[in-house]
This record gives structure tokens, sequence and C-alpha cells, in this order.
């Protein structure tokens, strides 16, 4: 029904920046928050960064002075800028949206907790 697909991953320097772009597909009615999780090889998934509907932007600590979440509500796609790369930031990045789905009339339906398939960053010299 709806789905999330991530790109712009990728290998990259130290130091470097990257842009990733997770774009929704389906029969969607609206999208609320979306956000950034990441998970790096042997460790538990960790929340990235989050924009609510409005815009209110969350950050986690380690990406914070460096990150930049933002998002399209025309395209339907949200957008995690990511500047001075580091090799701990190496992990594979998944997009998450809370969504509510549209039904055959075009009125709101029901909600879900949707995932796109990830992305692999990976920062190395």
């Amino acid at each position: 029904q709806v789905q999330l697909v991530e790109s712009g991953g990728g290998l990259v320097q130290p130091g470097e920046s990257l842009r990733l772009s997770c774009v929704a597909s389906g029969s969607i009615f609206s999208i609320h928050t979306m956000r950034w999780y990441r998970q790096a090889p042997g460790k538990q998934r960790d929340l990235v960064a989050s924009i609510t509907s409005t815009g209110s932007t969350d950050y986690a600590d380690s990406v914070k002075e460096r990150s930049f979440v933002f998002r399209d509500n025309s395209k339907l796609t949200v957008y995690l800028q990511m500047n001075n790369l580091q090799p701990e930031d190496t992990a594979v990045y998944s997009c998450n949206a809370d969504v509510y789905t549209m039904d055959l009339s075009g009125s709101r339906d029901r909600y879900l907790e949707v995932w796109g398939q990830g992305t692999l960053v990976t920062v190395s010299s």
C-alpha cells in the first residue's frame, strides 16, 4: 500500500557530505512525522533525526551540529543532509514515517508506521 524508498547512500571519505532522500508512494492521505534511523554493524538501530508535518525537527546529539533534516511535502520526500562525515557514521540509514492511508473514496483510512529498506553509508579513507 505505502512504500518508502531511500537513496543517496554510498562510499565517502571522512569530512565529506551526503544527502539522503526518502520518497513515499502509494495510497497516502497524509504523512505526519518522518524519521531517519541508522544501524551500524553489530549495533542497535538508533534514531538520527525526525521532522513533523509542520517542520519541527529533532536530532541525536551525535549528529546535531552537522546534520539537517528537511522535507518537501509536495514530493512526499524527506531528506537528511549530513556534513563532515566520520567513520563512526558508517551504517545503514533507514527512513520511517507515520502515514494515514487513503481509501477508495479519498477519505482517511488507517494509520501505518512504514519503513524503508535502507541505504548504506560507508565513511572510509
